[in-house]
């Protein structure tokens, strides 16, 4: 165990102003690893088991888990052709490429939505993890915009989505904090692309005002929050209020350091204010905790999918 030296996070929740904002600032011991074992496994069983309540944290982590990778292989078979005429090497990175028109930039996207959000995922981790909370209360914060979750069937009133929606557009300088389902014009999108280019004719445009819309994901102040959005934020604030005590397990699966002040501080202070409560840590080479809370904290470095089949 690494000891004695201290981390200052800064700790963040997400309020209903729908903003990140610091709420404390408290003092750390370095975290500690953990491989997986059979003795982390059978904790893990037993927390889930005596758990009054769980509160889901997912990242991108789980999603790759599932397989919903955005570089290699995956890449290569559905984006060859951006590649080579582009140079874009992942579907993270296309996202920010400066198309130079409407036309290009809606063939790079629909094709983005179409594979990561209305195709199932290669690998039923999803489902794995659906089955080993189906008939409990639980709730699922996630910074994934894949929409996974409740494409398996996980309850829609039991997730909330902080970072949008990759089946969701909005208007790209908001007169209006209002989305769009967009499945069927990226249906077509898809299948009458040639060249890289869509028709011009499916360009979707804001209703309102006739702008261009654009995706709605946190990248910037432009981010709209719609009345779902803070629905969802006001069941989710709900739930963690009614469960600040008792056996509650905040299982985290696959956050990474892109955004920790939204599932992994928050759920680190959780579990240090509840004595009674179980931090869990599922991620290929980011399971840790910090000391504080070590004798509560289940952290299995390995595959997600893996590890919660084994669970199952």
């Amino acid at each position: 165990m690494i000891s004695s030296f201290h981390l200052l996070p800064i700790i963040w929740t997400v309020v209903a102003t729908g903003q990140a904002v610091i709420s404390s600032k408290e003092e750390y011991t370095m975290p500690f690893f953990t491989k997986i074992t059979s003795t982390q496994l059978d904790r893990l069983r037993q927390a889930l088991a005596e758990a009054d309540a769980l509160v889901i944290g997912a990242g991108a982590g789980l999603s790759a888990s599932a397989g919903l990778t955005y570089d290699g292989p995956r890449f290569r078979r559905y984006f060859g052709d951006f590649q080579k005429k582009y140079g874009i090497r992942d579907m993270y990175s296309g996202g920010f490429y400066p198309f130079q028109t409407l036309e290009e930039y809606w063939a790079w996207w629909s094709r983005q939505i179409w594979v990561n959000r209305y195709q199932a995922a290669p690998l039923p981790v999803y489902e794995t993890l659906l089955s080993l909370v189906e008939g409990r209360d639980y709730f699922v914060l996630t910074t994934n915009v894949d929409h996974q979750f409740q494409r398996v069937g996980f309850d829609k009133k039991r997730i909330f989505y902080t970072q949008g929606d990759y089946g969701l557009w909005q208007c790209s300088k908001p007169c209006y904090q209002e989305t769009y389902d967009n499945y069927e014009t990226v249906q077509r999108m898809v299948a009458e692309q040639n060249n890289m280019r869509v028709p011009t004719e499916l360009i979707p445009r804001c209703p309102k005002c006739g702008r261009p819309m654009t995706m709605n994901l946190r990248c910037d102040e432009t981010f709209v929050q719609d009345e779902g959005w803070y629905r969802a934020c006001g069941r989710y604030e709900d739930f963690l209020r009614r469960h600040r005590g008792g056996k509650t397990l905040y299982l985290e699966l696959g956050v990474g350091a892109n955004t920790p002040g939204i599932i992994k501080y928050p759920f680190w202070r959780l579990t240090a204010e509840n004595p009674e409560a179980t931090y869990a840590c599922l991620n290929q080479g980011e399971a840790y905790a910090p000391g504080e809370i070590r004798k509560r904290a289940i952290c299995m470095d390995g595959d997600i999918g893996e590890t919660l089949h084994q669970l199952s």
